[in-house]
């Protein structure tokens, strides 16, 4: 199958994670769509093809020459819960012209104006959606590209080394790593396949926690407040105002951390707001987490018989640490790109991958690009010879390994 024939059937499959069941996979339709990939992997000639317990999918492409590495590919089979992934409505955009795309019937558009990278797809095809949900192409774009080139590898039998395929879930509300069989999986290293637009080659990710901030408060009637009343969701906005104003993501770029008011509910009685704190740097984000607490400290001596519960947990980090001692995973990678005419460019990412946690547990884990843009929104696209070329240097890094 083509790269588009396989994207356009993932992306059918609905795949949100949810990070408030509890469960893995937090969703059943990602066990829906892992048992149908198993099934494309079995009907490729991936005889070994499976899919645990916990919806995590492997496959083994075998070795038709003597290597002395084992290499692996990984992407995410969920998406991000916050923007609607059912019924998704692609539109296929052949032989873009440069102008303003309509997604659909709804008021949304994509356009040069907002979006120059656009005019670098000139005579492209693109695949946008309706403007109603998001595309998915974050991360099945990686998927299907990983799929793919399976396929041809296996096709074409060429000689390359033992080649290990992994596919997660949860990886959006940051679980992805959590039951990954690092050990049963068996390389010396491996690749996510979860980046943005064609040559991006990442090592380089956050220092990530969550930050969940618990109000309690004092309700009574109004007319006889004064003096008895404390609202929880005033105290929450004092809390917020000890925050540093310029340090949000909205105004923050590059290698700049944040601290991100990710959520917030409440009345009267009780408030919980939920926190994302993300920093490049050891220290900086260590002093993020040591500001959260001093701002903490802060409103429960000022208010000392409604106590406020701040609970800090660290996600992942940045896993630049683990890569460094090994940038001949990089250079190989950088390698596989430039020989399929692509000038490799490494960013630090604004975010994390799946890659980041399996760094620190024992398997370095640099992330490429899938040919997406605009992840996580409405505006979602991809750009279909970029896929393609992604595909290509999949084949080439396999074959390159020594």
């Amino acid at each position: 199958m083509s790269v588009k024939d396989v994207f356009l059937d993932l992306v059918s499959y609905p795949t949100a994670s949810d990070e408030t069941t509890g469960t893995t996979p937090s969703t059943p339709g990602q066990k829906v769509l892992g048992a149908h990939i198993v099934e494309h992997m079995k009907s490729i000639g991936i005889a070994d093809a499976r899919m645990d317990e916990m919806g995590y999918v492997y496959g083994t492409i075998p070795a038709t020459a003597e290597r002395g590495t084992t290499v692996g590919f990984i992407a995410h089979m969920d998406t991000y819960g916050g923007v609607s992934g059912e019924n998704i409505h692609p539109q296929v955009i052949e032989n873009y012209d440069g102008g303003a795309i309509a997604l659909g019937g709804s008021c949304l558009s994509l356009s040069p104006a907002a979006e120059p990278a656009l005019l670098g797809h000139v005579g492209k095809t693109l695949i946008t959606t309706d403007g109603t949900t998001l595309l998915g192409g974050d991360d099945k774009a990686g998927v299907a590209e990983i799929l793919v080139a399976a396929e041809e590898i296996l096709r074409e039998n060429k000689p390359h080394g033992t080649v290990k395929i992994g596919f997660t879930p949860d990886e959006e509300i940051g679980e992805g790593a959590d039951h990954f069989d690092v050990e049963g999986f068996g390389c010396d290293y491996a690749y996510t396949v979860d980046g943005g637009q064609l040559g991006g080659l990442d090592y380089e990710t956050f220092n990530a926690a969550s930050a969940v901030v618990e109000v309690e408060g004092v309700s009574t009637h109004t007319g006889g407040a004064k003096g008895k009343m404390v609202n929880s969701m005033g105290v929450a906005m004092e809390f917020c105002a000890l925050l540093p104003k310029g340090q949000v993501p909205e105004l923050t770029e590059s290698r700049e951390g944040f601290i991100h008011l990710d959520a917030i509910h409440g009345n009267v009685e009780h408030t919980v707001m939920q926190f994302l704190i993300r920093d490049h740097d050891k220290e900086l984000f260590r002093q993020k987490k040591e500001l959260m607490e001093k701002a903490a400290a802060y409103i429960n001596a000022k208010y000392p018989t409604q106590p406020l519960a701040l609970t800090l947990k660290d996600s992942y980090y940045n896993m630049r640490e683990m890569i460094e001692p090994r940038m001949e995973i990089v250079e190989n990678m950088e390698r596989a790109m430039k020989e399929n005419g692509v000038e490799p460019h490494s960013e630090p990412v604004r975010g994390g991958t799946d890659g980041a946690r399996l760094s620190f547990m024992g398997l370095p884990c640099p992330n490429i690009c899938t040919g997406g843009a605009n992840a996580h929104g409405k505006t979602e696209y991809v750009v279909l010879e970029d896929m393609e070329k992604i595909k290509d240097i999949i084949k080439t890094a396999i074959y390159n390994v020594e």
